[in-house]
């Protein structure tokens, strides 16, 4: 049976502490992609990420790596959980899933509310992107949206420029593809369509 793991990205720790902010793996399209995947027979999980704030990078191979990743494997990771995901599919050579969709996936450029944040940001994105990672999954996408973050634009032309096979799907409009931000609701049926087309 398929499954998929939806990968968050990163919070402040003012947000992470904020109790009228919903957990990362609850709030923006997460809870209604999850439910969508599942009545269309796909196990979906979305994993949380303690301390999210802090950046650690074990933390978050530590969590995905609970579950059993392999070519029944879907991937969705939203910026930061993008990049992770990036990295951790680059140093995994040998495993292979599904379909791997990036939305605004960030690599590392830094935005100016994570500035104090630098060295964690160097350490969690000190990586080489292997070229041929979309070679080894179904299907690898990003998506991308016109007005997203300088950094996001840079990450994609990144990512665009190292890896081979890469699909690039760029949108109008979407910011970050936040709840708060462009997007005026929480259903994502282009994502949707992109995991179980």
């Amino acid at each position: 049976m398929k499954h998929a793991v939806l990968v968050h990205g990163f919070a402040s720790k003012s947000e992470y502490y904020n109790p009228d902010y919903p957990s990362l793996s609850n709030c923006h399209w997460f809870p209604w992609l999850q439910k969508q995947l599942l009545m269309h027979e796909i196990a979906a999980q979305t994993p949380e990420i303690p301390r999210v704030y802090e950046l650690n990078y074990n933390s978050w191979v530590r969590e995905l790596e609970r579950y059993d990743i392999g070519p029944h494997t879907q991937l969705v990771g939203h910026s930061c959980g993008g990049g992770f995901l990036v990295r951790w599919l680059s140093e995994h050579k040998a495993v292979h899933v599904g379909r791997v969709v990036l939305v605004a996936p960030w690599l590392g450029p830094t935005f100016e509310d994570v500035t104090r944040l630098k060295p964690q940001v160097d350490a969690f994105f000190h990586f080489a992107i292997d070229s041929l990672l979309a070679g080894r999954t179904e299907r690898l996408v990003v998506f991308n949206s016109d007005d997203d973050h300088p950094a996001i634009q840079q990450s994609v032309q990144t990512l665009g420029a190292h890896v081979r096979g890469l699909d690039v799907r760029e949108f109008h409009g979407y910011g970050h593809f936040c709840l708060g931000d462009k997007m005026k609701s929480e259903e994502f049926p282009e994502l949707l369509h992109e995991l179980i087309g």
